[in-house]
């Protein structure tokens, strides 16, 4: 999902409401994917943990406060999703958004049936660390050899890494190829749908 900007603005505007230092669009690009708590420690790291967590409330609340902005799916994904269903495909997610979040944007876009699972940060140990795709393989029943992560970010790529499953990186999300590439994904797409299935 296209969800960059969003998370920008709240982050930005969650540290303007707690009067701490803003950061950079940059420095919150570095910590998409990780969760809430893990993200504020990185950005905010001289905070106490009190005031770490003030700043992962203030977060929620401005992602609630801009409902209105819009994080579609990029082009093409969702035709390539229920292709894959289509063909076999075992589909789960792993992400870095809470459960509320996650089940939000499923039934927005309208793709909840197209998935077999999904875990987030709230119910595991946030990115890198493998546990999201460790409870994700033993409740499908699947093989870390039969499995590939795709993300947009060097924390699902080591994730992928830390849990022995092969990934693949996506350069149109948050980390660019020089640093996707440190992850060792087998490659990097620039854009998903078109260059695995060229028809869509």
């Amino acid at each position: 999902m296209d969800s960059v900007d969003k998370i920008v603005l709240c982050m930005q505007q969650a540290a303007q409401q707690q009067k701490q230092t803003i950061p950079t669009a940059q420095a919150v690009k570095n910590i998409v994917g990780l969760s809430l708590l893990k993200a504020m420690q990185q950005l905010f790291p001289d905070l106490s943990l009190s005031q770490q967590q003030d700043l992962v409330e203030a977060y929620r609340e401005q992602y609630l406060l801009h409902q209105h902005l819009n994080t579609p799916l990029y082009d093409g994904i969702f035709e390539l999703l229920i292709d894959l269903k289509a063909k076999g495909y075992t589909l789960a997610v792993a992400t870095g958004k809470g459960r509320n979040g996650l089940d939000s944007m499923l039934q927005i876009t309208n793709t909840s049936t197209l998935f077999a699972a999904t875990i987030c940060a709230d119910e595991a140990n946030s990115k890198p660390d493998p546990l999201m795709i460790n409870l994700l393989l033993d409740k499908l029943n699947i093989a870390s050899s039969d499995t590939l992560m795709v993300g947009d970010s060097s924390y699902d790529l080591d994730m992928a890494t830390n849990a022995g499953v092969k990934s693949l990186g996506v350069s149109y999300g948050v980390h660019d190829p020089e640093m996707l590439l440190l992850s060792n994904p087998i490659a990097i797409v620039d854009c998903l749908a078109t260059q695995l299935h060229p028809h869509i």
